[in-house]
């Protein structure tokens, strides 16, 4: 078939033209779904939380992220009574054993708030900043040993060097004792401080709650621990 010049294409013929514009098009096509499978992709994957995403948010944000996933399965498996129940205590106490513990312990108030939010119907808010606050109390302190000297607890209150209150939100805190005994040697030194303190704790918590008491070496590694209301050994 004769060919037409054509003032851009030269002697292109129409046939030609027509299937060179054809195969342009196809191969566009071809590039453009690429290029849009690999955008949804990576929209995809970013829309995601990733394990380096979570690991590299602020240590609450992990920790209340952690509290929260616990709490939508508690709601879920026991409904509003469970709620009530974890709300009411229940959170805290699970704090001390829940796990990863590497990540409730980065702020376990921060876990509590998000396993208390977690057991309602509620969309979560997580914390803007650390929740967990310490208090060294020294008045405690006194007041037990003077206590422990005049009842047969001196030499359980030898191994005490710093009473400390853990505030895991406005209206909830734990005590920590911590101590000069280790759990390889002292095990049995830490439970009978653990028992006599409770047994000195008298209850008197003004407007905020004591739940834990937690017994610790000179490194923070939690030796044992004790209910302060029931007084029965935890672990």
């Amino acid at each position: 078939m004769a060919t037409t010049p054509h003032p851009f294409l030269g002697s292109v013929g129409r046939a030609g033209f027509i299937g060179s514009v054809g195969r342009a098009r196809a191969l566009g096509l071809v590039v453009g779904a690429c290029l849009a499978a690999s955008a949804c992709g990576s929209t995809g994957d970013s829309a995601r939380p990733s394990a380096a995403t979570s690991v590299s948010a602020p240590g609450h944000r992990q920790a209340y992220d952690s509290g929260f996933a616990v709490g939508r399965r508690l709601f879920e498996d026991g409904g509003k009574g469970g709620a009530v129940r974890e709300v009411n205590g229940g959170c805290v106490h699970r704090s001390l054993t829940a796990k990863p513990a590497s990540v409730v312990d980065l702020d376990r108030g921060a876990w509590v708030l998000g396993c208390k939010q977690g057991t309602g119907t509620s969309a979560p808010h997580p914390p803007s900043g650390p929740v967990t606050r310490r208090e060294p109390d020294a008045d405690l302190l006194h007041r037990f040993g003077s206590w422990a000297r005049e009842n047969e607890a001196a030499d359980s209150a030898r191994h005490l060097t710093r009473v400390t209150l853990v505030h895991l939100d406005a209206g909830e805190y734990d005590v920590e004792l911590t101590t000069t005994c280790t759990a390889r040697a002292d095990g049995a030194g830490a439970r009978r401080l653990a028992r006599d303190f409770v047994l000195w704790w008298d209850g008197d918590d003004g407007t905020e709650t004591a739940w834990n008491l937690l017994v610790t070496d000179t490194e923070g590694q939690r030796l044992t621990t004790r209910g302060l209301h029931s007084r029965k050994e935890s672990s």
